[in-house]
């Protein structure tokens, strides 16, 4: 009892501090697992392990196979989560350059570090490609933090994010493959019994995944399955899935999980993204507990067995010749910068589902007797402590060494996505600025979507808000909804981290009521709220601009727009076409000569009015 307690508590703990230092969960989950296991043998008085995964007569924690089917069962949960969110759409979207990283650069991967392995450690070829097959891998749990902090150009982190959320599924699925054809293949050979028995795996796991995932989609629809219970049937129905598949065709239960998730992430699901919260909170206790239970399993003579200079010789290889090679074939020809291609080359940490499906394949394959089994999990498990340390501590760094981060994050955060922000958006899309909506009415991102702007459902009282590397070279927030408890919760809470260049919301009612409590955050106007713009964009929505002559153009300019309710300024155009933000106290703007234009919502301006009132002034 107090083992399995341990476990939990120490999982959490280690998912605190990872959120804390913003360090990817699976560096302290690993090390605790390592120093209460194997290393512990070395500090106890009576040289054991403080926690026993697997039981040896006097402890441990599972008897026999127990320890291989948890993991098993785990192992699929946290493979359909990762297959829910693989979409197709976000393929063909995402651009050619990260296409290629997850195929050309999968396969660079995997007959490199084969190549590498088998020709270091004397592995045999089916063990050699089963590691490269593993390390594949990157995935969003270890990108994410590393890249949470660091400025980057869209484009860079854009790559990087979007490769590991799609390598994830397609890293375990290549690595499941590779697994079936090196067990079918035992006792027999690679005959053609052998293929065959491949071929069962290949067509009941499609098959299994395919079918389940249609029918549990349909009982999702036709309302068969009551929202209480919704998540809980649906964990049900995967771990069904994995053990049938297997039933039928030994070890083709992952392959099927991975599938069945592929599948139910690209429907039109009404409860999809409820049903990714519950399996994503799953995952995260899962992975706690598994990862510490999976580092404490290995023992002092695997960490002996890869301390030498064969180990070194391959993780310097992997990182630093495999992985850039991957990638700069994989961006040959796109607009891609040399400095940007080296960072992405740099930052390729290996993850989670590398290190679970390491262990679970290396213990199997051992206890089949596969030659050279014994290396899959340490070296695995070595790759992804070393790549996860070396772009934890050096990301930074390197990045601000090579060039490629930004001493000033320009992009633009805009709060609401109602057609006033949809409206400014789209004009500071079309004038060169990068700019995140973010909603959590669905309907208007879609249509933000549309417009071919970058929109981000979500709520902005979540606490993983920040995590989303969109946001991670945002120096501008503009808070634009119709709710002023929102707006202001928003430049509260986010404008230290997404306002470092200024930050806004528009006024409220009584404040537009009291020009002398004018907010220094005032956005636009004092006498224009949410009502008034919503007013001005139904009449005339559109964007206009008009030349500026001098300052004292500017201020009769903004007089005028406070006695017209349909004429709203937004920016100031500087002659290079640098877009400067209009706070409410406008009038506190100078310098402005020749060149300048004012940027406005509504109506054009009548000219021929302004020179009649100009004159009877």
């Amino acid at each position: 009892m107090l083992e399995l307690a341990g476990i939990i508590i120490l999982g959490i703990i280690a998912q605190w501090v990872a959120w804390r230092l913003k360090l990817p969960a699976i560096l302290p989950l690993i090390l605790i697992g390592l120093l209460v296991g194997p290393l512990a043998t070395l500090y106890t008085d009576d040289g054991q392990k403080l926690i026993e995964p697997i039981w040896n007569g006097s402890a441990g924690l599972f008897p026999g196979d127990g320890l291989y089917y948890f993991v098993s069962l785990a192992i699929s949960i946290i493979l359909f989560e990762g297959g829910l969110t693989l979409k197709q759409s976000e393929i063909r979207n995402v651009g050619p350059v990260i296409t290629k990283l997850i195929t050309l650069g999968s396969l660079v991967t995997f007959f490199g570090a084969g190549l590498a392995a088998h020709y270091i450690f004397g592995l045999s070829w089916q063990i050699s490609f089963l590691f490269s097959a593993l390390i594949i891998v990157t995935g969003p749990t270890v990108i994410t933090p590393i890249l949470r902090n660091i400025p980057l150009k869209k484009d860079v982190s854009a790559v990087l994010k979007w490769e590991g959320i799609l390598i994830d599924p397609i890293g375990a699925l290549a690595a499941v493959l590779v697994f079936e054809f090196i067990s079918v293949g035992e006792g027999q050979g690679y005959t053609q019994m052998a293929l065959i028995e491949f071929g069962k795996i290949l067509l009941f796991g499609f098959t299994f995944g395919f079918t389940f995932a249609h029918a549990l989609a349909f009982a999702i629809k036709k309302n068969f399955i009551p929202h209480y219970l919704l998540n809980v049937v649906s964990l049900s129905v995967v771990l069904l899935v994995f053990v049938e598949s297997d039933i039928f065709a030994h070890e083709s239960g992952l392959l099927a999980v991975v599938v069945m998730g592929m599948v139910m992430g690209n429907m039109n699901l009404p409860n999809l993204k409820e049903l990714l919260y519950f399996k994503e909170s799953l995952s995260v206790l899962l992975i706690s507990i598994l990862f510490i239970l999976l580092a404490a399993n290995i023992n002092i003579s695997d960490l002996e067995l890869i301390y030498n200079w064969e180990t070194l010789g391959l993780f310097l290889i992997i990182v630093f010749v495999i992985r850039p090679l991957g990638v700069f074939l994989s961006a040959a020809g796109s607009n891609l910068k040399f400095n940007e291609k080296l960072f992405i080359g740099w930052v390729g940490p290996r993850g989670i589902v590398a290190a679970g499906i390491a262990s679970l394949f290396g213990s199997k394959l051992l206890a089949n007797g596969e030659p050279g089994a014994e290396y899959i999990t340490p070296l695995v498990f070595m790759i992804v402590l070393g790549t996860v340390l070396l772009n934890a501590t050096t990301a930074r760094l390197f990045a601000k060494a090579i060039g490629v981060f930004l001493r000033k994050s320009e992009g633009i955060l805009i709060i609401g996505a109602s057609k006033v922000s949809r409206l400014i958006a789209e004009y500071l899309h079309k004038n060169g600025r990068h700019v995140v909506l973010i909603d959590n009415n669905r309907n208007h991102i879609e249509k933000a979507k549309k417009l071919g702007l970058q929109a981000v459902n979500a709520n902005i009282y979540s606490d993983n808000l920040s995590d989303n590397l969109e946001l991670s070279n945002v120096g501008y927030l503009m808070a634009l909804t119709g709710n002023s408890d929102i707006n202001q919760f928003a430049i509260d809470r986010f404008k230290e981290q997404f306002g470092e260049n200024g930050f806004f919301r528009l006024v409220n009612a009584d404040e537009m009521n009291d020009p002398e409590n004018n907010p220094r955050e005032g956005l636009f106007s004092h006498t224009d709220d949410f009502i008034k713009l919503m007013e001005a964009t139904r009449n005339y929505p559109a964007i206009n601009e008009i030349d500026l002559k001098n300052q004292e153009h500017f201020e009769e300019l903004i007089a005028f727009t406070k006695e017209d309710d349909d004429i709203i300024p937004i920016f100031l155009k500087t002659p290079d076409g640098n877009l400067i933000i209009i706070p409410s106290y406008a009038t506190e703007i100078d310098n402005i000569t020749e060149g300048f234009k004012l940027v406005y919502m509504g109506k054009v301006f009548d000219t021929e009015l302004l020179v009649e009132e100009s004159s009877g002034n």
